[in-house]
């Protein structure tokens, strides 16, 4: 069975780079018709966990000990070195992971960005804490999107920072946006990334658009630094004097100061407008949205999906609250599919509850 990465990459250079089938089958040493079957599946192959442990381990030490001494020696080099003789191909993931640590920094010229190629993403947490239901507050997530050449800003206040929300998060941007650029950068955000490749998840969602997620190099905050820069100004000029009532009120807010925020006029766009002053990212926007991939019929999977049998409580849980189900179907089993605003479950493709899903912790949802 193809890989999720392989398969999101094939989708990626078809979509995006116009690839043709028997160039991408060329590039990455695979039979067209697997490249025909990747481009004809809009879901991703399912994913197989992999094995724990690695060959690799009991050797880990004496890698280490070459790179702290010569952080650029080839895997190659390191494998007789340390007298490998397994697969090599193991060998040099494991490098490849290491040797980022024993590196000296490496600065880089500013970055040229072109129309529609890169949007950066990351999290931020704003201090106020929101009230969510029941006499609770808490602190969220706020997934943050900037067009890197445009300079356009989109964010929306989610429940968590588990993958089904984020992924569910960025489709609701992009898809607001009717377009996606070629890549999505990203810091090593555990559920996008954070060992060190996109995860299973993470590449079926960029796989689906046809676009690819960029991962920045462990502490280079440089890379995204455009996104870490929104951060601080969504904490300046957003956050100051107001007040929230509940994560759909911090939303509608936010959504009104973004329409403004969007027409301020930003100096970096001044090569992009050939005015000296600079330009309004709204202005911009249609040459961004001109050069990118356009959006697939089928939607990416997004959300959390689980499936369980209901027990006698005809209750399904989530997170730490509980929902009830119609008691009809005690012993069947029902499919949990979460999203950002619902739960919904199902047996045999028939909706046998629906709830709005609660952001509060321990709390009872019954049907009416």
């Amino acid at each position: 069975m193809i890989a999720v990465e392989d398969w999101a990459e094939i989708r990626r250079l078809h979509r995006s780079e116009k690839v043709p089938i028997k160039e991408i089958a060329r590039r990455l040493g695979i039979a067209r018709n697997t490249v025909r079957s990747a481009l004809a599946s809009d879901a991703p192959p399912e994913y197989q966990r992999a094995l724990k442990g690695s060959i690799v381990d009991a050797v880990e030490p004496q890698i280490r000990a070459l790179l702290a001494e010569f952080p650029r020696m080839p895997a190659t080099v390191i494998a007789e070195r340390i007298g490998w003789e397994r697969s090599l191909t193991v060998l040099k993931e494991r490098v490849r992971e290491l040797r980022p640590l024993f590196l000296e920094a490496d600065p880089v010229d500013k970055l040229v960005h072109h129309p529609g190629q890169t949007t950066q993403c990351d999290l931020w947490f704003p201090e106020p804490r929101i009230p969510v239901g029941g006499g609770q507050v808490a602190m969220l997530p706020v997934l943050v999107m900037t067009l890197a050449f445009s300079k356009v800003i989109a964010a929306q206040m989610i429940p968590s920072r588990t993958a089904g929300d984020i992924l569910a998060g960025m489709w609701s941007i992009i898809h607001s946006l009717g377009g996606v650029t070629k890549t999505l950068w990203w810091d090593r955000e555990s559920a996008i990334g954070g060992r060190g490749r996109p995860s299973p998840p993470a590449a079926a969602f960029a796989g689906t658009l046809g676009t690819r997620i960029v991962l920045a190099p462990p502490r280079d905050p440089e890379t995204k630094g455009m996104v870490e820069r929104t951060n601080g100004y969504l904490e300046t000029s957003f956050l100051p004097g107001r007040a929230f009532t509940s994560p759909q009120d911090f939303n509608a807010q936010l959504g009104d100061w973004l329409l403004r925020a969007n027409q301020r006029m930003v100096r970096s766009l001044a090569p992009a407008t050939g005015s000296g002053a600079g330009g309004r990212p709204v202005d911009v926007l249609g040459r961004d949205l001109a050069a990118m991939t356009v959006l697939p019929p089928v939607a990416p999977t997004t959300g959390t999906r689980s499936r369980i049998r209901l027990g006698r409580e005809y209750y399904v849980r989530f997170e730490t609250c509980d929902y009830s189900v119609d008691p009809r179907v005690i012993g069947r089993f029902v499919d949990i599919i979460v999203s950002l605003e619902q739960v919904r479950v199902t047996c045999e493709g028939r909706v046998v509850a629906l709830h709005e899903r609660c952001w509060a912790k321990g709390r009872v949802r019954w049907s009416v």
